[in-house]
């Protein structure tokens, strides 16, 4: 498995204006919240991404990858591992070019097709923290 590495994580991040956020929750007690929270914080434009939400921090919540407005130009994944790969099958059907698999979602398969399709990929790792590690 390899990742991108730290400059072109920098890179990416610096470029990226709008992310979708699969499985963003409403529960302000969330993972997912506390980061789309911090992300939108700093002028990231989020699109939540979760079939139980109508809205999430302001902003309306779609069912799946294909419902969105734009391609969105990072997907942050809060999914169990098992249930990746059917959003990685979406994000290369609308052409994203850049998944993030947060802490402990790790899913080789999704990984491999990710990147076989010219993905940029990051795994396990929390995109809030290394945001701030970056210095961005």
């Amino acid at each position: 498995m390899t990742q991108i590495s730290k400059n072109e994580m920098k890179k990416l991040l610096k470029d990226t204006k709008t992310i979708a956020i699969v499985g963003l929750s409403s529960k302000s007690e969330r993972p997912s919240y506390g980061v789309a929270e911090y992300l939108q914080n700093y002028g990231y434009k989020i699109y939540p991404v979760n079939p139980a939400e109508t809205e999430v921090l302001g902003e309306k919540s779609y069912p799946d990858l294909k419902s969105l407005p734009v391609i969105p130009d990072l997907v942050n994944v809060f999914r169990k591992s098992e249930t990746v790969l059917p959003i990685v099958d979406e994000a290369i059907e609308i052409g994203v070019k850049f998944i993030w698999f947060q802490l402990g979602v790790i899913n080789d398969e999704a990984i491999k097709k990710s990147q076989d399709n010219n993905i940029n990929v990051v795994v396990d790792k929390c995109l809030a923290v290394e945001h701030r590690l970056l210095g961005l």
